[in-house]
């Protein structure tokens, strides 16, 4: 038991990491291709080859991250197989459709156009290289939709049914899968949040060139693309940041509990916008859960659902199935007491099926199939020894949202800066300050995109898929020891190849500073 434990763990672990090193690229790769199209875009329309120029500089920017982006996405694909393979057979038929045309337009539409952007600027026209660089452009961000489908999918299971014949999950609906509410806000979210980053990324670079006072004609023009696309970015990663919330409240209530470290719901609830948070505050005590909070009043009714009187349930009412009504009266839930027996009884009805099966006893296996039927939303549950395992860990959960939410504030207040200042005060371009809030910007915004993943991915433990497999299910035969091993070498490969990112990008920076990039 131990050891399942610690393969659990590790296996957890190793996912987070390679999953954590991956999207330091992934966002990245989706603003930039964008903005090198808008800035090709400019090209074409006014004719001037210093916009070529500043086109090929970012580009080579976004080619250097695009292959070290491929080569983690390649091994964190592998370890579905490798260290999840019980949620691999689980829901292979159902998870693998997304990854496999998410292959389609990764290995075909997005290799085929970034070789002609990088290699066919004097063997296709401008318009047609244009086209094939807008294709780019479009192609990793529809890669990015069918991973995030996926990923959705496991926060939403839709579309498909059991098959106790097959002990696995089957797909009855493409569409249920491919447009769930869920999977839709989880795109749109990235793939701007993606623009923001980018949009910061090229603002900090540009800054860097000012500082410099390297190739100043090019930085200025370049930061004012990069803080338009970046305002548009974080402003539709705010709109649907709230759609997310709403899906979250709907689908996932523990994980907004964890997110407000909300205890105990009530009707027209609170958003806290600063807290501390007790740790040591479990559920069903009486200890308060946080101290020194500063809250919006009716904040998260309206945030959850958009009506200021209504109930969201706290980690307590989850548990242990109560809440409120607009009138003050407790209405009786399905508490995970319940819903773990309810769980427990799925699994014994696929034990009873298995064992009718082997004996040819049809009347048999149609009564398990029935109560398999009915118990089934309830089947990861029978894994969890306890109700209060269903539960995520809510400091990190809680603390990660603060620090998305702050930070993109902030990145709200640096594009309208920088869009104000490219505008009107042309001037304040030289004065050093700007130049170091830009700067420090980018490392800021990259906590901010790891903060949200955190958030998405922390904040729905223990479940693999939710509500069906709890990670402890979900894990391959393998010993602790051989997942702790590749553990650490990953952790020793996927630092080299940031590594060299950063080298690669700081040499390439270091000596287009003392050339003139537009030439």
């Amino acid at each position: 038991m131990n050891d399942l434990v610690s393969v659990v763990d590790w296996s957890r672990a190793q996912f987070a990491l390679t999953a954590m090193y991956h999207w330091l690229f992934v966002p990245l790769t989706i603003g930039l291709a964008l903005i090198v199209a808008v800035m090709e875009s400019i090209y074409v329309r006014t004719g001037e080859q210093r916009w070529k120029g500043i086109t090929k500089f970012w580009m080579t920017l976004f080619g250097i991250n695009f292959a070290i982006g491929v080569a983690t996405g390649i091994i964190l694909e592998f370890e579905f197989g490798t260290n999840w393979s019980n949620y691999s057979w689980f829901v292979g038929d159902i998870f693998g459709a997304p990854l496999a045309i998410e292959g389609i337009f990764a290995f075909f539409m997005e290799a085929t156009f970034v070789a002609v952007m990088f290699f066919g600027w004097n063997k296709f026209s401008r318009r047609a290289h244009l086209v094939c660089t807008w294709m780019v452009a479009l192609g990793v961000s529809l890669s990015a939709l069918w991973i995030l489908v996926a990923n959705a999918w496991m926060q939403n299971p839709v579309g498909m049914q059991f098959d106790p014949s097959q002990m696995r999950n089957v797909m009855d609906d493409f569409c249920a899968v491919a447009f769930n509410a869920v999977s839709m806000n989880k795109f749109f979210h990235a793939v701007a949040s993606g623009w923001c980053l980018a949009g910061t990324f090229v603002v900090g670079v540009s800054c860097w060139l000012l500082w410099r006072r390297s190739n100043v004609d090019a930085a200025r023009s370049s930061l004012k693309v990069g803080a338009w696309v970046g305002l548009v970015g974080i402003v539709l990663t705010i709109w649907t940041g709230d759609g997310s919330a709403v899906a979250v409240a709907k689908v996932q209530p523990m994980k907004l509990a964890a997110m407000e470290g909300l205890y105990d719901g009530k009707v027209g609830q609170e958003l806290v916008g600063f807290g501390i948070l007790n740790n040591d505050k479990k559920p069903g005590d009486d200890q308060q859960a946080i101290y020194a909070e500063i809250a919006i009043p009716y904040g998260l009714s309206i945030l959850a659902n958009h009506d200021m009187n209504s109930f969201v349930p706290g980690i307590n009412n989850l548990v242990y199935g109560y809440e409120l009504t607009a009138d003050g009266d407790t209405v009786r839930t399905e508490s995970y007491a319940e819903k773990i027996e309810r769980g427990r009884q799925a699994r014994e009805a696929l034990a009873a099926y298995d064992v009718a099966s082997a004996a040819g006893d049809t009347a048999a296996m149609t009564s398990a199939s029935t109560a398999i039927a009915e118990n089934f939303p309830y089947f990861g549950y029978g894994y969890l020894d306890r109700p209060e395992d269903a539960v995520p860990p809510v400091a990190i959960t809680f603390y990660a949202f603060r620090i998305m939410v702050m930070i993109g504030g902030y990145l709200l207040l640096l594009f309208l800066l920088y869009i104000f200042v490219g505008g009107w005060r042309t001037a304040w371009l030289e004065r050093p300050w700007l130049h170091w809030v830009g700067i420090i910007s980018i490392p800021l915004v990259w906590i901010c995109s790891q903060a949200g993943w955190v958030v998405a991915e922390v904040g729905r433990q223990p479940w693999v898929i939710q509500d069906l497999m709890p990670t402890n299910a979900a894990i391959s035969d393998v010993t602790s020891v051989s997942v702790q091993i590749t553990f650490w070498v990953f952790a020793v490969l996927f630092t080299c190849l940031l590594a060299a990112e950063i080298s690669i990008m700081l040499r390439f920076l270091g000596r287009a500073s003392k050339t003139d990039i537009t030439a």
